[in-house]
């Protein structure tokens, strides 16, 4: 092997071993926390100041959820599946009307055996637990509701009270902002940073020079290089905002509203529940959507000058 050769491939493998410790030293800290010596950030070598934009609104929760179950006991499971089946399928129907935008429904069928009891020499009630000593069969259906669209919240809810189910759950709120209530949010929590930034330049007898660094997460702001950096955790009084600058309320004004569905056929003569559209509008409860906090925040660096 030539001299050239022999060189060439010590390169190769001076490189080869060369490169993780280099990723590696690239992946260390650029300091450790409590070091008596830190290097400060790039743009800290000018006079700056640091301002983080912190920013809150409520909102009333635009989604609910909640949960019916309908019960049968019948000889067989098939007929138990049936007779259950009968008591979701009419609700089903009309709750499926409003449309997935507005409604969204499932359905799950549960079956479980109901085993002949007896009492035992001390008087206790026991369980046969054998497939020959089956009773009854026990049908639970559950109709998942999630209602996209408050506005109907409340008819909805009464047409499942109107199909006169076993139990109901309580109805759970959520908010699911969409992309520009977000978008809205973060250009106040970025207005906010630059008047506390504004504030505390004339305050201290500065003014503000050109912008350093934007960061819409915030933490570019909470380096602490006398403490030793990185150290996050700072904490602050979030600035309110009007929740009606936030929220694109035209869009959705402007966007026709669907009829409402026709209502379930009524049960047949002599059955409970019977009343249709009237007993619909009796049953209707109020259930006003709570307010949801959305915070967000912002940090922008400036030059002072």
């Amino acid at each position: 092997m030539s001299a050239f050769r022999r060189l060439t491939l010590l390169a190769a493998a001076s490189a080869m071993t060369l490169a993780p410790l280099s990723v590696a030293l690239a992946q260390v800290p650029p300091a450790t926390v409590g070091d008596r010596y830190v290097p400060a950030p790039w743009w800290m070598r000018d006079p700056v100041i640091a301002s983080i934009g912190y920013v809150r609104t409520e909102i009333p929760a635009n989604r609910a959820q909640f949960q019916a179950s309908f019960q049968t006991i019948s000889r067989t499971a098939a007929q138990a599946q049936s007779e259950a089946a009968d008591k979701v399928r009419a609700l089903s129907r009309a709750l499926q009307a409003y449309g997935e935008d507005r409604v969204r429904v499932s359905t799950t069928l549960n079956i479980r055996p109901l085993y002949e009891q007896y009492r035992d020499e001390q008087g206790n009630i026991r369980e046969n637990q054998r497939s020959d000593q089956v009773e009854r069969y026990e049908a639970n259906a559950t109709v998942s509701i999630e209602v996209r669209d408050t506005a109907v919240l409340e008819r909805v809810y009464a047409s499942v009270l109107q199909g006169q189910p076993t139990s109901v759950s309580p109805v759970y709120f959520t908010l699911q902002p969409d992309n520009e209530t977000k978008t809205r949010l973060q250009a106040a929590a970025v207005s906010d940073a630059a008047r506390r930034a504004r504030e505390a330049a004339q305050n201290a007898g500065a003014t503000l020079g050109r912008v350093q660094v934007i960061d819409p997460t915030g933490r570019a702001c909470q380096t602490d290089v006398l403490a030793g950096w990185p150290s996050y955790g700072a904490s602050m009084t979030a600035t309110d905002v009007d929740a009606d600058s936030i929220v694109v309320t035209g869009s959705r004004a402007a966007r026709p509203m669907a009829a409402p569905p026709p209502p379930p056929p009524p049960p047949p003569p002599g059955a409970p529940g019977r009343g249709g559209e009237s007993s619909v509008e009796a049953a209707q409860l109020a259930l006003t959507p709570p307010l949801q906090e959305l915070t967000d925040q912002a940090c922008v660096v400036y030059r002072l000058n």
